[in-house]
């Protein structure tokens, strides 16, 4: 399925609504939340969502998410961010979810686990303080599934009955303009995803 053609298409239907919904963003870290901050806030009311306990160090989860609330603060919004959120980190949540899969290659089922957790919690957030979509930046990325991730969007939306934004926001060249706005604002653009078995792989490769 070509996910950029179904977000067009739910795009151009809030544009011919009239309104603004109100969208809870699960951001990974600022590189990867600045093209789809620029891209979307002229549609949404946007709150961002920070929620990675995957993230292996509590100095690298602080340092992403203050890069994350100095873009927000100096990127010239059309619509400004409503809010910063910084779920609860505590990586001990990712490790127990991924139990058995420590082996896993990056990509895989592990990883798989890792959108599941990450994905639910911005599902339940968005539900209790009523949100009408949620969704996530993480399929800006080349480096992710974003069938999966779609597809556990889909599934959580249907769970927790809050609106799934399906997306592929490396179409469009997002991949492209979000490392063009890393340079424009000098963000700390990490070289793996959090957790220590991406560490690992890195090192690997």
């Amino acid at each position: 399925m070509n996910y950029q053609i179904v977000l067009d298409n739910t795009l151009k239907e809030i544009i011919e609504s009239g309104k603004r919904p109100k969208l809870l963003l699960h951001v990974c870290c600022a590189p990867c939340s600045s093209y789809v901050l620029e891209y979307l806030n002229k549609y949404f009311d946007i709150t961002v969502f920070y929620y990675n306990p995957n993230i292996s160090s509590e100095e690298e989860y602080n340092k992403r998410l203050s890069e994350e609330k100095r873009f927000v603060s100096e990127f010239k919004f059309d619509n400004p961010v409503k809010e910063v959120i910084n779920g609860k980190y505590d990586n001990a949540v990712f490790e127990e979810m991924i139990k058995g899969l420590e082996n896993e290659k990056e990509g895989g089922a592990r990883c798989f686990k890792c959108y599941r957790l990450r994905l639910e919690e911005s599902a339940k957030y968005a539900k209790d303080n009523d949100f009408d979509y949620f969704t996530t930046t993480l399929t800006i990325s080349p480096y992710k599934n974003a069938q999966k991730l779609n597809e556990i969007g889909k599934e959580l939306s249907d769970i927790y009955g809050i609106k799934y934004l399906f997306s592929d926001f490396k179409k469009k060249n997002g991949y492209k303009r979000s490392i063009e706005l890393s340079h424009e604002y000098n963000l700390y653009r990490q070289d793996y995803c959090g957790c220590v078995y991406s560490v690992r792989n890195k090192i690997e490769e």
